[in-house]
């Protein structure tokens, strides 16, 4: 199935990278070039009964599908995984007061390996009680991490050195949304309400600052690749409206309102082609990048907010996670309407028609007549 529901409200959503994959087998053949997807979610603390968890899920391409049970969870008793980074060797998670690394893990039982994720004995002491983390990145290249608290703090470390390589204590009143340049110079951020700000990570100095126009409230910011192979950075305002930012000039190029729904989640694809938003309504809405033209809609792709988006490596599927417990994969492809163009339909007729007449003289001498005494009657 391309939905299923996993029982917890999910808030991370992410695509397990080549190098954590298991070794196929044969008994593995049956779903050929499989991947896998990482979720988290959970009820929180307290005694709701639903549980926090780090779930693994096949994904089959050929079925565009997910599997119904996750081929691994490992429960995090009251600690809610809030926010994750996927890097390839495993994955971040934010918990209340502090951040956890967790690793991949490919075991080998009834003759099959099985991705599975465990938490790390390794301890991030530079991220132990420092309040909640509502923003995780890692850079492309997965040597750099940086973080954004709910105290507003930006923090930014070498990989997997931990080294900081500079913290900002007042970078936003709450620091919602981080984001990396593709070539890893910048480190884009938005605070609750406010300008956005861009970071050159080398020096740690502001280099642009991301003025709101007409009560605009930024939620979410991913830079992009353009065909020329430039940058651009696009920014998702609350209210539906998609923002484009020239990262030369730093100036605004583009501004487009796409949705009348609030944007609850934002993701750009690898090829910077395409933009996928997931609703307030529970829509999904995909766009071509160039224009921010609609590609696609998935309506009540979920029956609650989308919390969260991620493309495929290859850019051909859309992963999205829902506070309603469900994920799904939804292809970009357009969907090809069935049947006939009637227009297509309409010309063959009048073709044979003519091609008739044309054959059979006395029968385009009657039409020709009546022709034109339909048109002495209209003048």
């Amino acid at each position: 199935m391309n939905h299923t529901e996993y029982g917890i409200p999910l808030y991370g959503v992410g695509w397990v990278p080549d190098g954590a994959q298991p070794p196929e087998t044969e008994s593995t053949q049956s779903v050929p070039d499989s991947s896998h997807i990482v979720l988290t979610g959970g009820g929180g603390e307290g005694s709701t009964g639903v549980k926090n968890a780090v779930l693994v899920v096949r994904f089959d391409p050929a079925a565009t599908s997910i599997s119904h049970e996750p081929v691994a969870e490992l429960r995090l008793g009251s600690e809610l995984p809030y926010r994750m980074a996927v890097h390839p060797d495993g994955l971040i998670c934010s918990f209340p007061e502090s951040c956890s690394w967790f690793e991949w893990e490919k075991e080998l039982g009834d003759g099959a390996y099985k991705l599975s994720v465990r938490r790390s004995d390794r301890v991030l002491e530079q991220l132990q009680n420092v309040g909640q983390q509502l923003a995780l990145a890692f850079n492309k290249e997965s040597s750099v991490l940086a973080t954004g608290g709910e105290d507003g703090k930006l923090r930014v470390f070498k990989w997997p050195s931990m080294e900081i390589m500079f913290t900002e204590d007042q970078a936003h009143k709450t620091v919602k949304q981080i984001d990396f340049s593709h070539d890893g110079k910048f480190l884009v951020s938005l605070g609750q309400s406010g300008p956005g700000r861009v970071w050159d990570v080398s020096s740690a100095a502001v280099v642009a600052t991301l003025k709101t126009e007409k009560n605009e409230v930024f939620c979410a910011c991913k830079f992009s690749l353009v065909n020329n192979g430039s940058q651009v950075l696009h920014l998702a305002d609350k209210d539906g409206i998609i923002v484009t930012w020239n990262t030369t000039t730093w100036k605004r190029v583009r501004s487009k309102r796409i949705t009348r729904d609030g944007i609850m989640s934002f993701d750009v694809s690898a090829d910077g082609k395409l933009l996928a938003c997931g609703t307030t309504a529970g829509d999904l809405l995909i766009l071509k990048s160039a224009g921010l033209q609609i590609h696609k809609v998935v309506s009540k792709a979920h029956s609650g907010f989308v919390t969260a988006l991620s493309f495929s490596p290859d850019s051909r599927v859309l992963a999205s996670a829902s506070m309603d417990s469900s994920a799904r994969v939804s292809t970009v492809e357009e969907v090809k309407k069935k049947g006939v163009n009637l227009w297509v339909v309409i010309l063959i007729i009048l073709v044979s028609i003519l091609a008739y007449f044309l054959n059979d003289p006395e029968s385009w001498t009657i039409l020709k007549s009546e022709l034109e005494k339909f048109y002495s009657s209209w003048h």
